[in-house]
């Protein structure tokens, strides 16, 4: 009987800038394969990423960070919590790692740190996914567009935002438009509240929540890098996500003509359920983007 062959990850912490940025790196097969950044969403961490390379990470190189205020990585009290500086500390540890082509998976909090990577380098970019990774406005659900609205100074703002930094809080942000609940994992929600309640995090995702609106500042900005730099893009897009419309999805067409998109009946954290359905997609783009021997 033929054994199935999953790759060895390795588990590391780098140093950059004073933060101790840990990542999960497959060893593929063979040294000349394609290479991918996985830039996660919140609140989890690079744990997400898991099962994905597994599934892929014998062919092609994948690389997941955890950011400063997430998962394993450990950063000094006095870090700043903006989303400029996690892409000083994302552009750092790819410095750090020497990577200079990849292609890039970008998903909620990871669609703006990324985007920011791409601004400073767009010569690193060879392609990019997009799951549930919004940059227009039209894929703002109203829920969103209310969070995105609070600021520090508005009565009760703070107390909205802890509110989602709870077990149910972040339970809910897996489960809701999910078609197949039972196919979840609760370890998935259980991990990420267990980072979410280490001392000082909970400060850290406020004042990223607060700072979010900076992010749709910049969407015309991004925006007008897709349409000057055309990278090629598949979107896997979970269709009941609560917070990233479907429409955020095909607002991508607008500027990439040639997109691949998919929508998928599922929620927010789409690789929970359908990973069966978007691993053979992503294996299938990285073949097409890059030139292989």
């Amino acid at each position: 009987m033929a054994l199935l062959q999953v790759p060895h990850t390795v588990h590391q912490h780098l140093d950059v800038d004073g933060v101790r940025v840990f990542y999960r790196e497959s060893l593929p097969r063979r040294s000349d394969v394609p290479v991918m950044l996985l830039l996660h969403g919140f609140p989890s961490a690079s744990h997400q990423f898991r099962r994905l390379i597994d599934a892929l990470g014998g062919e092609y190189r994948l690389i997941a960070l955890d950011y400063p205020g997430f998962g394993y990585t450990e950063a000094p009290a006095d870090f700043t919590y903006s989303f400029d500086r996690l892409a000083d500390i994302t552009e750092g540890f790819v410095r750090k790692l020497g990577l200079t082509s990849f292609v890039m998976y970008v998903f909620d909090f990871g669609a703006p740190i990324g985007f920011r990577l791409a601004e400073r380098h767009p010569e690193w970019i060879k392609g990019l996914v997009v799951q549930n990774g919004n940059a227009y406005k039209e894929g703002l659900s109203d829920a969103a567009r209310d969070f995105i609205a609070l600021r520090p100074d508005q009565p009760g703002a703070e107390d909205t935002i802890r509110g989602l930094l709870t077990l149910p809080g972040t339970r809910g942000q897996y489960e809701t438009g999910v078609a197949h609940p039972e196919l979840l994992a609760p370890e998935s929600w259980i991990l990420d509240q267990h980072f979410l309640d280490l001392p000082g995090r909970k400060e850290a995702q406020v004042a990223l929540a607060f700072d979010y609106h900076s992010n749709v500042e910049r969407y015309a900005t991004w925006q007008k890098w897709l349409r000057k730099h055309t990278p090629p893009t598949l979107i896997t897009w979970g269709g009941g996500d609560p917070f990233f419309t479907e429409a955020g999805a095909y607002a991508y067409r607008r500027d990439l003509p040639d997109a691949r998109i998919h929508i998928l009946d599922t929620g927010h954290f789409a690789l929970e359920e359908e990973l069966p359905g978007i691993a053979p997609l992503i294996a299938d783009f990285l073949d097409h983007v890059w030139e292989r021997p």
